[in-house]
């Protein structure tokens, strides 16, 4: 409120409170207008512990992100021959946090187009990493519009146990849901907020202060949820690092804008947190879309890793750069 009150000085006269507190009658008052969205100080059902939030903070400090770097050759190949389905998700090393299992689309598989996942019960918060990036600093995107991948839920009971899906730069702590630290975005689907390097409670997420177009539940009328069977979409616009996410093909407003900024400096990655028991499948194009623009060429993931930036060629004196490094 105190930039708000400076703000005004231009517009008072200087004799306004000495007398009756009237605005002149010919100076408009100031635009400005309430924000759309609530920015909440905890969550409405989950809390990470305070140790847990030190640790994050620690880790970022002591591992500085990664600068963005050329795929290997040998995933490269991948991609021409496999195309989408050569995306999968890190294996989790951590068997005392992520108790469940992750199921990639192995090489030359013929019946599996998507990435199978299930936690149980005791799972706790962990995020889960793409094997690839999925927009690559170090690769032109000329004529292309951006990035898209897609969560289909076919287990999840929210508070106790849910999802939320976004990006994030490496290195990220897995023990920390995405959203919640640097270079981080996720929309978390237990309260339906959005974060972005937000370690509070996140931010309402709205479509200019209207609830977003989601079914109501049926044990609350006063709240909305994401029943099972859904999908859930993440979008990354390339020009502007905006974010944005689908529901059951229906895209809903930009969540952020200006995430992973400047493009070229780092690799995103697709990020999906897991909290108790879930089980769910992630396409990332080897199956068709809900959102049915994901399918076109310009969203396509294979088109992320197709030629090497020019800008970049040039500042490296056309020499080699280093391999990606998992």
């Amino acid at each position: 409120m105190t930039s708000f009150f400076k703000s005004l000085k231009s517009y008072i006269s200087p004799n306004d409170n000495a007398q009756n507190n009237q605005r002149q009658p010919d100076i408009e008052p100031p635009e400005w207008a309430p924000a759309l969205e609530t920015s909440h100080t905890h969550g409405q059902y989950n809390e990470a512990t305070d140790q847990e939030y030190h640790d994050g903070v620690s880790y970022c400090l002591e591992h500085p992100l990664y600068p963005a770097s050329l795929v290997s050759s040998r995933e490269v190949d991948r991609i021409k021959f496999q195309g989408a389905k050569t995306w999968g998700l890190d294996i989790p090393q951590d068997q005392c946090r992520f108790l469940g299992r992750v199921d990639n689309i192995p090489l030359d598989s013929k019946g599996q187009n998507v990435i199978h996942v299930t936690t149980e019960n005791f799972t706790k918060d962990y995020c889960l990493l793409s094997n690839l990036p999925i927009a690559a600093g170090l690769y032109d995107t000329s004529g292309r519009e951006g990035v898209y991948y897609e969560a289909i839920i076919h287990q999840m009971y929210p508070p106790r146990s849910f999802l939320a899906i976004g990006t994030a730069c490496r290195p990220y702590p897995t023990f920390r849901l995405p959203g919640w630290n640097r270079q981080s975005t996720a929309w978390h689907l237990d309260d339906l907020r959005k974060f972005f390097e937000d370690s509070d409670g996140g931010r309402d997420y709205t479509d200019n202060g209207k609830r977003l177009p989601l079914p109501w539940n049926p044990q609350n009328h006063s709240e909305q949820y994401i029943p099972l069977g859904s999908t859930i979409g993440c979008g990354y616009i390339f020009k502007t690092g905006s974010i944005f996410f689908t529901f059951n093909g229906l895209r809903l407003p930009n969540a952020f804008n200006g995430a992973h900024l400047p493009r070229h400096e780092q690799d995103v990655f697709a990020a999906i947190g897991v909290s108790g028991k879930t089980k769910f499948d992630v396409n990332y194009g080897g199956e068709p879309f809900r959102w049915v623009p994901g399918n076109t060429w310009q969203w396509r993931i294979e088109g992320v890793i197709e030629r090497l930036n020019p800008i970049n060629t040039e500042c490296n004196g056309g020499d080699e750069l280093p391999a990606y490094s998992r």
